[in-house]
């Protein structure tokens, strides 16, 4: 069983999505990490996320797991088709 938080498993898995995106086109990285928490992540998940980043408590996130997170929490649920440089 893991000794990890449940604060410190959500910063793991946006990075361990991050890591995966990393690997595609530039410019819809963070579209893709922002459409992923959209589709997969419970609306739970994303608020704790969001109010750990207010807090200053997600600090290891990576810059593009923390950049479509920031993508998810302006746009709501309409995820843009394009957005600004990364």
């Amino acid at each position: 069983m893991s000794s990890r938080t449940t604060d410190e498993k959500l910063v793991y898995m946006a990075n361990q999505i991050a890591t995966f995106f990393e690997s595609q086109a530039e410019g819809t990285r963070a579209q893709r990490v922002a459409e992923h928490l959209r589709s997969f992540w419970e609306p739970r998940m994303r608020d704790r996320l969001f109010a750990m980043m207010d807090k200053g408590e997600a600090d290891d996130l990576k810059p593009l797991a923390r950049k479509g997170a920031e993508i998810w929490r302006a746009h709501g649920q309409a995820v843009p088709a394009h957005s600004e440089e990364e």
